[in-house]
Order: C-alpha cells, then structure tokens, then sequence
C-alpha cells in the first residue's frame, strides 16, 4: 500500500461537511460541500495491506477497492478510474446511493471507524469527468444481433451498455417521459442531481444505444413486435407493486403510496408543470415506514414547506453499535440518520397505525399504537400490542413508503408467459435467463427490491449472459 502506516497514524474517519440545513431545505441541490484532495488522500492512506480484502465480497460488484484506495493516494488517478470502472459502469451513481457494504465488511472497521470507501470513488469518478477521460466506447465491430432493454433504472443502462460494447445494437424502452427509472424520478435531487444521468445517456448514446422514451411495453408497444423485431430481451422494470396499508380508512384522499408523491416532487424540482398534484405545502405528514423511501419522502417534505412530519416505523429502533448475533463483516443492522433527519429528526419506532380517519372523504388523522417485540415458542419475534398505548395524530397526508412486493404484474410478464419465483419475482438462471428462452431478466425485478450496487451488478451479469446467448461465449465481465 501506499503508506503501509496509514492506518495506525490516522485513525479518524473524513467525511465531507453537509451544507448548513437553514440552507439547503430552500432548495433541491445536493446537500455535501467539496471534499478536500489532501484530506482524501491521506483517507485512502487508511486502507490496510489486509491478507484478504473483505471490501471485495462486500462489494456486489467485485470492486477493486484497494488498489484505486492506493492510486488515489499516489496521485496516480486515470489508472484509479480505470480500475474503478473495470467492475462498475456508473460510480457516480453508487458514489452517492449505495449504503456501501464494502465499508461494513473493511477489515479495519473490526476495531476502527472503516475506510471511507464511498468517498473515494465518488472523486475518483467526478476527476475523471472534470480531466475529460471518461470518452464513448463504441464497439470495433458490430455483431449484427439486437437486443432490447426494457426500463431504463441502473440494471437497465448497465446491461444496455455492457451489450452495446460487445457490438449489439441495443435499443433501451422507458415507459416513463425521460430515461433513468428511479434514478430519474424516485431519488430526490438533493440525494442526486439528474446531470449525472444526463451526461452518461451522452456517452451511452455516443456507444450506440438507443432510447426510447414514453414507451410502456405490454401497453402502447406490442410484446409479440418487440420479439419479432430482436434477438433478445431483457426485463429490467424494477420491483414496482408497493406493499399496501390495510386498514380501514385507507381509501380516504391524502394517503399515497411514496414513490408517486416522490415522482411529483422530482419532476417539479426538474422545471415540469405538475396539474392536481399532491404536494406536503402546509400540511401534518406522517411518513408509514423508516427506510431509505421514508427519509426521501422526509427531506422533501421540509423543503415543500411541511406544517408538521413525523415518520413511524413498525420495528424496534435499531441499537447504536453491532448487536452480538450481528458481527462483521455482516451488514451492521444498526441505527442510521440521514441529511434528511439532520433537517427533522421525526422518526418513532414501534408503532402500528391501526386505523385512519377524516372528514368529506379526506384524511385528517391517524390512529395508532405501540408494539412491543416478543419472542414466540420457535424464538421468532411477534409484535404484541401494549395495552393502552393508542394516539391519534393529525394527518392531512399520509405517505406509505413501506417497501415493495416485487414487478408489476399483468402486462408484459403476464404476455411474455415469464415463471415467477415464490416471492413473485421473475425467475432466472445462472445466465439470468428467464423460463422463455432469449428473454433475460435484471434488477430488482429479479432480486426484488435491492440496492442500487446490485441492480448495476444484476445488469452487468445479464450482458454477459445475453452475449453468450448470442455468440456462443462471451468475453464481458460479470460479478455474478
């Protein structure tokens, strides 16, 4: 390594400094200041000469994060980019979404705050665009096979460029009005500015793929033209059908599944005229559900201008520090805060929302109670209601941002004839093709909902598998 010392010399962990919250919840920009170089290279001094880098299996992609940690350190940055981007097409995406499992599974977070993995690459990727090395790659030669790439979320752009690469001509659908999926509408702008996807469609498009936009296959566009027309077809819609509230009142106007009010919200930070769309402006939200989803529905409340926001999560509050059945390197089950409960820290936990209630067919307010988690006969916890303990809170929306059940059904699955696993989701092979031959699938419509670094992988591996579909073998990496 770069500085073999390192570690022992600097044992604080750098992260850059947020933008004052008075600040940015007036606006939709990103919330983190400029990282310095020097305080990141001497970061990346941090990186252990470990005999076996746990990053690596951390990592969904294979990264090879020690040696770009130790470029980075010796200056030596257009060969970090080329390691970085031998396993990941889009660090600029994961730089700034991705939870980072390779920093939970660092050899040195045993005993020491972990390597600050997720930064690293972040600037890594962000130089390489200011120097202008990130350049298209088109293909030497082309194959003559086609392929179609159905949604355009990380699975979707990774596959559609991996197979472009190999030489296919590849066409990506969207049923959606811009290309990006999630990306594009279901991540807020403070999270991550739609530029980054805008100048890598440039260099996609300047690669060969082509997009088409407004495009909902199994609706406006014909599943049996599409299998006439290509050689292969990979699904790569996402896991879209939202888990549900089921209680009475849930019919009342005002409560809303998450994504939808993100999407809004998006569009309108993105300069779109949104009609009769729901808005958190002057209203009580209650936020059902303490993930990632929940604290993207938080920090945009705050910045619309929210009366009040309070965010309930059915589970127990997680511990501060690693329980004793939770040890490394396994994904540390502990509590987290966002930029967005640094603007409202507005999370409960232990609660179940019993019912809602309101006045001419609107919401108004939201009934609950306090759970208490038990272990059963089997030693399984069972939440057991604590006796006394129901609230009512006013609530003018309600957002249910409770997690996902797997692909939309009906539609293209339903046409195409695909088997779905036991939880719903689209089955594949080891080649991630589906049970209908030349049909592949990526993402989470294959995984169910995942992170961002797994859909990148799930595409990169449903390339390798189209290709050897294709060609008879196939040369491109794949982390699966």
């Amino acid at each position: 390594m770069g500085k073999p010392t390192g570690f022992m010399e600097i044992t604080q962990r750098e992260l850059p400094a947020r933008r004052p919250v008075d600040e940015r919840i007036k606006d939709w920009n990103e919330v983190y200041l400029p990282f310095p170089e020097t305080t990141l290279k001497r970061q990346a001094s941090r990186c252990m000469d470990c005999g076996v880098p746990f990053c690596h299996n951390g990592c969904p992609l294979g990264n090879l994060i020690p040696d770009w940690n130790d470029l980075v350190y010796r200056d030596r940055w257009k060969e970090a980019i080329e390691r970085l981007h031998a396993t990941n097409n889009f660090p600029e995406f994961t730089g700034r979404l991705c939870p980072a499992p390779c920093e939970a599974s660092c050899v040195l977070g045993i005993n020491q705050p972990a390597v600050t993995i997720k930064q690293i690459e972040l600037t890594i990727i962000e130089r390489a665009w200011q120097e202008g090395w990130i350049k298209p790659q088109p293909a030497t030669k082309p194959t003559g096979k086609k392929v179609v790439v159905i949604g355009s979320g990380p699975a979707g752009l990774a596959a559609a460029q991996q197979l472009a690469r190999a030489g296919h001509a590849v066409t990506l659908y969207e049923k959606s009005d811009r290309i990006g999926g999630l990306l594009r509408y279901g991540i807020p702008e403070f999270k991550m500015e739609k530029k980054y996807i805008d100048r890598r469609m440039a260099q996609m498009e300047a690669e060969g793929v082509r997009f088409v936009t407004g495009a909902d296959v199994g609706g406006n566009v014909s599943v049996e033209e599409l299998r006439s027309k290509f050689d292969a077809l990979c699904l790569a819609g996402g896991a879209g059908q939202p888990r549900d509230l089921k209680v009475p009142g849930r019919e009342l106007e005002g409560t809303y599944f998450a994504v939808p009010f993100l999407m809004q919200a998006n569009r309108r930070a993105l300069g779109d005229a949104v009609e009769n769309g729901v808005t958190a402006e002057g209203k009580h939200v209650v936020i059902l559900g303490g993930g990632d989803t929940g604290a993207d529905c938080l920090g945009t409340s705050v910045r619309q201008g929210a009366a009040s926001v309070k965010q309930f999560e059915l589970l127990p509050c997680p511990p501060q520090d690693r329980a004793g059945d939770n040890p490394w390197p396994e994904w540390p089950r502990i509590w987290r805060s966002s930029s967005a409960h640094e603007e409202c820290e507005a999370r409960d936990y232990n609660i179940e929302t019993t019912h809602l209630s309101g006045e001419n067919g609107k919401v108004t307010h939201l009934h609950a109670r306090r759970l208490d988690w038990v272990k059963d006969e089997q030693g399984r916890f069972k939440p057991v209601p604590v006796e006394g303990s129901a609230f009512t809170v006013q609530a003018d929306l309600v957002l249910l941002a409770m997690g996902f059940l797997g692909p939309q059904r009906g539609g293209l699955l339903e046409r195409l004839g695909v088997e779905l696993d036991p939880r719903g989701n689209v089955k594949a092979d080891g080649n991630k093709m589906t049970s209908v031959p030349g049909v592949f699938t990526a993402g989470d419509m294959t995984r169910g909902q995942s992170l961002i670094v797994w859909a990148i992988a799930e595409g990169r591996a449903a390339a390798k598998g189209i290709d050897a579909y294709l060609m008879g073998s196939s040369d491109l990496p794949s982390p699966l």
